[in-house]
């Protein structure tokens, strides 16, 4: 059975976990209950808003694929064509792993508290989160199936997360730090989620040999001379 996390990533993506973990609880803890931005945050806001059409028009595309329409087509695609490709594992991961996402996501905004747009929970970003996961296994799937460099797992989700996150922070959903605090969460998330799968299945298909010993051992070929009488 092919990995949900291939061995040659696992150890980027241990570091990457343990980095988005601990970044998310940083700026969790330095936006809790903030109703501005930082400085940075005012200064790309007001540049950005200040594209209109087609901008907008792109912007709106890229959020559709995080809102749960679009995310429901997205994940169905992605199952279809992992499971077509006989990486079940991986159609689990996309499912566990951007759900984990959006479930850390949506759990931190209460506690976090941070405001915008006068009561619209912001921190972390949600959408941000969601593109990153995604992206994040679909180049693992690749990552397992080609000699492609794991370094490029994180270019293309970084790429995914940085449209995500213009796009939140011009249609003036989030601050751009609530999109590194996604981002990060992604980080987090899926790293988690494929190391879940792999010890799960192999706890499962060592329960199942141990259940069924015939299944692991052939039976022993009898000698050539065993069926002839004197």
């Amino acid at each position: 059975m092919v990995l949900a996390l291939p061995e040659r990533a696992r150890k980027p993506l241990f570091f990457a976990a343990i980095l988005g973990a601990l970044t998310v609880v940083v700026l969790g803890i330095l936006f809790a209950h903030e109703t501005v931005g930082t400085a940075a945050d005012v200064a790309i806001r007001e540049s950005l808003q200040k594209l209109y059409s087609p901008w907008r028009q792109i912007a709106l595309v890229i959020d559709y694929t995080a809102e749960p329409v679009g995310a429901v087509i997205m994940f169905t695609t992605l199952v279809l064509v992992f499971r077509k490709l006989g990486h079940h594992r991986a159609a689990f991961l996309v499912l566990a792993g951007p759900g984990l996402a959006i479930v850390i996501t949506t759990g931190l905004k209460p506690l976090v508290g941070r405001d915008i747009n006068n009561g619209f929970l912001a921190f972390p970003s949600g959408h941000t989160a969601t593109a990153t996961a995604v992206t994040l296994v679909a180049m693992l799937v690749v990552v397992e199936r080609t000699k492609v460099h794991v370094a490029w797992v994180f270019v293309a989700a970084t790429a995914a997360g940085l449209a995500m996150a213009w796009a939140q922070v011009l249609l003036n959903a989030h601050y751009p730090t609530d999109t590194l605090g996604g981002y990060a969460t992604a980080f987090a998330a899926v790293p988690t989620a494929g190391w879940v799968i792999d010890r799960f299945m192999a706890w499962r298909s060592g329960s199942t040999r141990t259940a069924d010993p015939t299944r692991s051992a052939a039976p022993a070929p009898l000698p050539p001379d065993a069926d002839r009488t004197p």
